[in-house]
């Protein structure tokens, strides 16, 4: 008797996901998306948690010297909004809702994920978990 429950608490889940349509492979972490977050790291030459200075005036970074410029900085992980002549909000590009990074949009007020539409001011009030930023000129330093 207990051999039949152990088989059922370890055989019932997998079956029932996979009845249900839940991939399980995509749900397991694995050594390679660790090591893609340090290539990118080690790529932009910061560490995580130490400020991130950018030069708003290269060309990668040009749509944020305009006033309601916007962008998706998927090396960084961030989303960034030129909001007035003084400032730039930062924000997190995970959204809340799936956790995605690479499909926003922006309409002066809102940024909308394209997996589900679902919208976050750009407020520092609002889901998005919102950083620190300074900008002197066209430097823009981020604290995380």
């Amino acid at each position: 008797m207990n051999q039949r429950r152990t088989f059922l608490k370890t055989a019932c889940k997998p079956i029932v996901l996979a009845t249900l349509g839940i991939p399980l492979i995509q749900a397991c972490s694995t050594e390679d998306d660790s090591l893609e977050n340090a290539d990118i790291d080690s790529l932009s030459g910061s560490a995580p948690n130490e400020p991130l200075t950018l030069d708003l005036s290269s060309g990668s970074f040009a749509a944020l010297l305009e006033v309601g410029g916007w962008l998706n900085y998927t090396a960084k992980n961030i989303l960034l909004v030129r909001i007035s002549e003084a400032e730039v909000r930062v924000f997190d590009n995970k959204c809340p809702h799936q956790g995605n990074r690479d499909k926003w949009s922006y309409n002066g007020s809102k940024f909308t994920c394209g997996h589900h539409n679902n919208s976050y001011a750009d407020t520092c009030s609002g889901s998005l978990t919102c950083y620190k930023a300074s900008l002197e000129g066209t430097i823009l330093t981020i604290t995380f």
